[in-house]
């Protein structure tokens, strides 16, 4: 990675000052990197995930940054209801909102039972459509909101044993689009960004549990443009653009951040 890329970055900029912002798997990884980097454009942040988001939080406020961390099934209707309460007690009304949280669920597709199938689906694709009907009713009372779901580049790959995986982030462009139509009359926007390979704790976890090669992320960056693996802080900035002011006309795009790994798509 080129000298200074991530620092400048996410150098502190003023961009979601008076934001609120709500990010889903936000206890690690990509999840983490995102609240970090809206904390240091002046957001507050929620940042959700299954296990307490206290290191996110940590980080946060070690940057300058306000990080309220909360405990949510987001797959769940009655835990995202509950969800969107705490949110608006602790910090008010939301104004955007980062569906990042998912799972990986490899698995040779011989051992894929539905039990398996609805678990992948319903973490990385019922809990967006979730998140967006709950909160989308503070950023309709405000006139403005932000959403970005999170999808994956990989469902252009020849990878193996992702068939629900790929589905969910597949189905997650659809959902993009229709959110995206119904929610633009109340300022709303909604777009979705796929990610390369991202070398995060999921993925290095998947590889130790001898689901993907070991070299999986060098194999996906030798197709890329961009002949390096993708970090978290590669993906940090089109999700900020996204939930700024300067993306108002930017709405029902998938834009993938993903070195030029799909440029031939």
């Amino acid at each position: 990675m080129p000298e200074n890329s991530v620092s400048a970055r996410t150098a502190p900029m003023a961009t979601h000052a008076g934001r609120v912002a709500v990010v889903t798997g936000a206890a690690r990884g990509l999840g983490a990197a995102i609240a970090l980097g809206l904390a240091r454009r002046g957001a507050t942040v929620a940042a959700v995930d299954l296990t307490t988001a206290e290191q996110t939080q940590e980080e946060i406020e070690k940057a300058g940054g306000t990080c309220v961390p909360l405990i949510a099934d987001v797959s769940d209707p009655a835990a995202v209801q509950a969800l969107h309460a705490a949110v608006r007690a602790a910090c008010g009304p939301t104004d955007i909102l980062v569906n990042n949280a998912g799972i990986a669920g490899v698995a040779p597709l011989a051992d894929v039972d539905f039990a398996h199938w609805r678990r992948v689906l319903s973490t990385n694709l019922d809990s967006q459509f979730l998140m967006a009907m709950a909160f989308a009713g503070d950023m309709r009372e405000r006139g403005w909101g932000r959403i970005v779901n999170m999808s994956s580049s990989s469902i252009y790959t020849t990878t193996r044993n992702m068939t629900p995986y790929m589905a969910s982030k597949a189905g997650i462009l659809g959902l993009t689009s229709g959110l995206a139509n119904d929610l633009a009359v109340d300022g709303i926007t909604v777009n979705a960004v796929s990610p390369a390979f991202t070398r995060t704790p999921l993925i290095d976890e998947t590889v130790a549990e001898g689901a993907m090669p070991p070299d999986i992320n060098a194999l996906l960056a030798d197709e890329q443009a961009i002949k390096r693996p993708a970090v978290p802080e590669d993906i940090v900035g089109t999700v900020l653009f996204l939930t700024g002011d300067d993306a108002e006309f930017v709405t029902a795009k998938f834009i993938a951040a993903d070195g030029g790994y799909t440029r031939n798509y």
